[in-house]
């Protein structure tokens, strides 16, 4: 399928990589079609919006921020997608980027986790119930931090 990507122009993309987010996210309820692409800045992904082209997120999976992450969110939200909980081998996880342009650090919102069940390809953004995460976390800042928490 053909896709207009914010970052990207128009690109040609597999309709497997497509996802369905019925709630949409938190403060674009009204999007819920989206495709996951490769960034090409690893490790990142990229979330466009199949409606509005100039809505777009840049992803991370959480572990690579924090090597200690866990998502902690209400068993509701794995029933909503059909997972068992995060040990399910179709559950996917990631979390949403902020690259500020004033020269501020880039920082990923640990508490709003996106979760994907990637057979039916559909997603939902959780509230984190674990109290140690935030909404900016410096990225750079916190993967230096892993690599203290290394044994």
């Amino acid at each position: 399928m053909r896709v207009d990507t914010k970052a990207y122009g128009p690109l040609e993309v597999d309709a497997r990589q497509r996802i369905k987010f019925p709630q949409g996210l938190y403060g674009f309820e009204e999007l819920s079609d989206y495709v996951l692409l490769d960034a090409r800045q690893k490790p990142f992904y990229w979330l466009q919006s199949l409606t509005a082209k100039e809505t777009a997120f840049v992803l991370i999976d959480p572990l690579i921020v924090r090597s200690d992450y866990k998502v902690d969110v209400d068993s509701r939200d794995y029933e909503t997608l059909k997972l068992t909980g995060p040990e399910d081998k179709r559950f996917l996880q990631f979390v949403i980027v902020t690259i500020p342009t004033d020269g501020r650090a880039m920082t990923a919102n640990l508490q709003g986790p996106l979760i994907v069940n990637k057979e039916i390809r559909e997603g939902l953004q959780c509230i984190s119930r674990c109290n140690e995460w935030h909404v900016q976390h410096d990225i750079v800042e916190e993967m230096q931090s892993n690599e203290n928490r290394a044994c």
